[in-house]
């Protein structure tokens, strides 16, 4: 049979701040620039999910979207209209860049799924010019 990727895309939004207990005060302002704001600040997350496998002969697809759509409302439930340092534990103790939510976003939403083997990749859209990808270890 042949191999389909197949792609979903949602959206969230979230607050936080760039900030790292392994370094300075300073050191985090000059890293992080004005994403270290005490205040934080937010995003308009785009949220890319790809899945990789074989179109079953039978049904004529890959993955029930119906499916993956409740199962990415499962994830997004954890993020959506949240603080990540905050309300998200993950977050509590790394730090919530884009390439931390790809990840985060990646292994919660593997956790969740019927068949997580068919999981390829998650994309971040922290901007239209800032795009982070993570597929998995």
């Amino acid at each position: 049979m042949p191999t389909v990727t197949m792609e979903r895309v949602d959206m969230f939004s979230a607050a936080h701040r760039l900030n790292s207990d392994h370094l300075s005060k300073d050191e985090n302002a000059v890293l992080f620039g004005k994403c270290n704001n005490a205040n934080g600040h937010g995003h308009n997350y785009v949220w890319r999910v790809k899945l990789r496998g074989e179109v079953d002969p039978v049904s004529g697809i890959v993955y029930d979207l119906a499916q993956l759509k409740k199962e990415m409302a499962i994830v997004l439930d954890t993020v959506d209209h949240r603080n990540l340092d905050k309300d998200v534990e993950f977050f509590k103790t790394t730090v919530s860049t884009s390439e931390n939510v790809a990840v985060y976003m990646f292994e919660k939403l593997k956790s969740v799924m019927s068949r997580p083997e068919l999981l390829h990749k998650v994309t971040i859209e922290e901007t239209p010019k800032n795009i982070f990808t993570y597929k998995g270890k």
